[in-house]
């Protein structure tokens, strides 16, 4: 019968060690924390535990929350000025009492007045929660704690590729399409390939990938440019990564073979060390303890397990060519 859920998998590990013919002298909290462990493996190395996707993310700007806001109210894109600090900032977008900025420069202080350049109206900021960093302003990008590993950053406006200019005359594929492709019947499709090769190579060298830097223990990647020249607000990163299968969601990762073999060797570690210690005591009947057996045969057959592991299912290493 296939196990669908966490309580399925550890009535399965407990049967495997003779529950309920002889008792599991383990209490249920250490059962929890080694499904736990063999999950938290399982996830790590086993390349049914993650899934590679490419995740998207909008980019979030920087925002200034006033007391409160009447007719007339600022324009879009005029030049906001804190008349105590003397901060800057671009004005992006305006809805409600929140406006949405860019450039900022310097430090808004609590419930000073700010003005704008160009309408000249003025209201006083809020006295709490007042500025929000975004990720333009912050230089980096949050990623869920599920994510794992990073492989790359999509090209962000590379001038050679064109990504965001399309209807540029100045860009290379524009103007390849519009001298080379102008009849569509008579295109050489090996030609095409060989100049959308050339395009790439020529992004590769002259602009290159992106450099990141990813630490999953800090759900934060930082991308190394100048996020406020080549971003704006609203526009979408896309990453390429691992993430872990949440197994309350896909529950087919409950009857992983590799987890039920793992998940069961590691509660009998837990049973052997908890009985290890009354080793070579008689029970009534003539039966003897023997916890340390136990032990040591759990530790050899996770150690065999782990090594099947690592040949038959760990995702292998990528190389970078180039």
């Amino acid at each position: 019968m296939a196990i669908s859920s966490r309580q399925g998998l550890i009535d399965y590990c407990l049967r495997r060690l003779g529950f309920p013919v002889i008792e599991i002298n383990v209490d249920d909290d250490q059962v929890e924390d080694r499904i736990d462990d063999a999950l938290q493996y399982f996830q790590e190395y086993h390349f049914d535990g993650v899934e590679r996707l490419y995740l998207t993310h909008k980019v979030t700007t920087a925002e200034l929350k006033f007391s409160g806001l009447s007719a007339p109210s600022f324009q879009n894109s005029e030049l906001l000025v804190g008349n105590t600090s003397g901060a800057t900032c671009i004005l992006y977008t305006l809805s409600g009492t929140t406006a949405r900025i860019t450039n900022v420069k310097g430090v808004f202080t609590t419930g000073e007045t700010v003005t704008g350049s160009t309408s000249g109206f003025s209201r006083a900021l809020a006295a709490t929660g007042f500025y929000t960093a975004g990720d333009i302003q912050n230089g980096y990008l949050p990623l869920p704690d599920s994510v794992i590993g990073v492989i790359r950053v999509l090209p962000v406006n590379g001038p050679s590729s064109g990504m965001n200019n399309r209807n540029n005359m100045f860009d290379l594929i524009y103007q390849f399409r519009l001298n080379d492709m102008y009849n569509l019947l008579s295109a050489d499709m090996v030609y095409y390939t060989q100049v959308q090769q050339h395009l790439s190579m020529l992004d590769m060298l002259l602009v290159g990938d992106r450099s990141f830097k990813y630490n999953r223990k800090m759900d934060k990647m930082y991308i190394d440019m100048n996020w406020e020249e080549v971003l704006n607000p609203d526009d979408f990163i896309v990453v390429e990564c691992y993430r872990i299968l949440d197994p309350t969601t896909y529950t087919q990762v409950y009857d992983d073979m590799f987890l039920k073999r793992y998940a069961t060797a590691l509660i009998k570690r837990q049973w052997g060390e908890n009985m290890k210690k009354f080793g070579g005591i008689q029970l009534p009947g003539g039966v003897i303890l023997n916890g340390r057996e136990i032990y040591e045969e759990a530790v050899e057959e996770i150690t065999t397990i782990e090594n099947e592991m690592q040949l038959k299912s760990e995702l292998p290493i990528d190389f970078m060519v180039g």
